[in-house]
């Protein structure tokens, strides 16, 4: 049995905050805070698939973007029909990107399976904006790639 990496309560509790649940007396600059300073390191291998993403995203790369995928790797938007195969993803993602910065909170690999959790923002220090849940798996000797994106935004408090 994987388990999950450890993540700090005080993060999870920011976490649930910042999507809506019902929070305590804390902000929201507090509830940004909470999740960057819970944020996990990842081995290398694995913080390659997020840093790749945030760069290809940035520079608006499709191709790039696809290529971090499985061959039949799936796209699950929040809002928007399922993607699956990477000519799709390309094709989904041809006018897509602009500034992105990933954060994991918790992670795990089984051999050639593993998942990445995380939140993401638009700015550095900015709000959060979403969350997200990476499957990934990888054939022997070769890199990780994502099996499955899904993420869902995170609506702005009225």
């Amino acid at each position: 049995m994987v388990a999950l990496a450890a993540v700090p309560a005080i993060g999870l509790a920011a976490a649930g905050a910042a999507c809506g649940a019902p929070r305590n007396n804390r902000g929201e600059a507090e509830a940004v805070t909470a999740i960057q300073g819970a944020a996990e390191s990842l081995p290398p291998e694995l913080d390659r698939v997020l840093r790749d993403y945030e760069r290809a995203w940035a520079a608006k790369d499709a191709r790039a973007l696809a290529d971090l995928f499985a061959e039949d790797g799936f796209v699950l938007s929040d809002g928007r029909p399922p993607v699956r195969g990477r000519e799709a993803i390309r094709k989904a993602y041809s006018n897509a990107g602009g500034p992105l910065w990933l954060r994991s909170l918790g992670h795990a690999t089984d051999g050639a399976v593993g998942y990445i959790l995380g939140v993401y923002t638009h700015k550095p220090d900015g709000p959060l904006a979403g969350k997200f849940v990476l499957t990934l798996r990888r054939h022997e000797g070769g890199p990780w790639l994502i099996a499955a994106d899904m993420d869902n935004s995170i609506a702005p408090e009225k």
